[in-house]
């Protein structure tokens, strides 16, 4: 399966997305003739080579009828911004350009500069779609209706210009699968036209609810309102880099300097069948219920949707036997897990851990026996195979023609192995 992993260890931003996707692309000059194919007005692309700490990658400058946007503002590099092109909330100044021009619109005006792009259609909905994110995003924030949004910074033409060049690039590459690391946003503050804001900034946070993110030492905003709305839309799943054979990697960076390489990297390449997923487990250690309580409740967690339940004997403080029960379930469900836990047990608290697990592509086969007909259960992916009968249709046929489970599994492995074989 062709795998996009990006990398967020230092946030992102609209320009600097574009520069790692276009690193995965190969040529660059190829991708910005693409870019400046795409005819939006007094829009041109310049992918530059760029390097920092050492490390070789791609910067791309986007310029509207001939100059950046900062280039009639102060010098945005003296706060805390993190690309090249404003967002929402950065710049303190009317939303005017230096010739007096309206600079931003509404999201209709901006929906009407996507649609006269010269792109795929795929490539103009999935850019009016991050568009909408962003505007309930600020819909939010302003609290005002999304019809009555006018966007500032986000709506200007450069910043068009990033989520458009972004939707075609990710077209461009074809990922079935996009898996993003958890997002850092960075800590602080940063000056804006409504006063100073908490980082990340509220646009920001709102657009990353349910998505892994994290702040550290670094002062500042790393990740923009427009980046986390193109990751957000993209993303179908957040965490840590799955199994993968790599055949490309780009590095897209921003301009303002840290201690470390301010860039996004992208990871190209091919995931087996098998694959990664993310899963919570759940924990707590009992030892004043009896086996069948304990048990009692372990079936209602299977029933309930639990990827796994089981528990282990544990001794505890005080020389005490009891048990560590653990459940195995998805972010979706584990608030109902733990209900069930605490109504179901008498545990006082219950411990959480983010974990991924590789598991096998499955599905559902059969075999004839000569008693009957038995599913299979086939398990793919990671260069293994593996099959088992299932256990109830096997137990029905054995109750009722007096054999073993034994001979009833290996008469359908016997059988499921002729079909295999017959099919190659």
């Amino acid at each position: 399966m062709k795998t996009l992993y990006i990398e967020c260890g230092m946030g992102a931003a609209g320009d600097m997305l574009i520069s790692a996707l276009a690193g995965c692309l190969g040529d660059r000059k190829n991708v910005e003739d693409k870019l400046n194919s795409l005819s939006l007005p007094g829009i041109v692309y310049k992918l530059e080579e760029y390097s920092d700490c050492g490390i070789k990658g791609i910067h791309t400058d986007v310029k509207y009828n001939g100059m950046e946007e900062d280039e009639h503002l102060h010098d945005h590099h003296a706060e805390d911004h993190h690309d090249d092109h404003h967002e929402e909330y950065h710049e303190p100044h009317d939303h005017h350009d230096h010739h007096g021009h309206h600079h931003g619109g509404s999201l209709h005006e901006v929906f009407h500069m996507i649609d006269h792009a010269s792109a795929p259609d795929i490539v103009k909905e999935d850019a009016k779609n991050i568009y909408r994110m962003l505007a309930e995003a600020e819909s939010s924030v302003h609290g005002v209706p999304v019809s009555d949004i006018h966007f500032h910074e986000v709506g200007t033409m450069d910043a068009v210009a990033d989520v458009t060049a972004a939707c075609l690039l990710f077209n461009e590459i074809g990922a079935e699968k996009v898996i993003v690391s958890p997002i850092h946003v960075g800590a602080g503050s940063v000056k804006c036209v409504h006063g100073i804001l908490p980082v990340p900034a509220p646009a920001t946070a709102y657009i990353l609810k349910d998505v892994p993110i994290y702040g550290g030492e670094i002062q500042g905003e790393l990740c923009t309102p427009t980046g986390a709305a193109i990751l957000k839309y993209f993303a179908d799943s957040f965490g840590a880099m799955p199994l993968m054979k790599t055949d490309s990697c780009g590095y897209g960076f921003g301009r303002k300097k840290f201690e470390r390489a301010n860039c996004v990297r992208v990871f190209s390449g091919v995931t087996d069948s098998g694959d990664m997923e993310h899963i919570v487990k759940l924990e707590c250690e009992i030892d004043d219920m009896s086996g069948e309580e304990l048990a009692y409740a372990a079936e209602l967690l299977m029933e309930k949707g639990a990827k796994d339940v089981y528990t282990v004997p544990v001794i505890m403080k005080k020389g005490r036997s009891g048990n560590l029960l653990v459940c195995l379930c998805t972010e979706d469900d584990e608030k109902i897990m733990a209900e069930t836990v605490f109504k179901n047990t008498s545990t006082l608290g219950i411990r959480r851990f983010d974990a991924q697990r590789y598991v096998l592509k499955r599905r559902m086969d059969t075999a004839e026996t000569g008693y009957g007909e038995v599913r299979i259960k086939v398990s793919e992916g990671f260069g293994s195979s593996k099959y088992k009968p299932e256990y109830d249709d096997a137990a029905k046929i054995a109750r009722e023609n007096g054999l073993s489970l034994h001979e009833v599994n290996v008469k359908a492995g016997s059988s499921y192995e002729t079909k295999k074989e017959v099919k190659a």
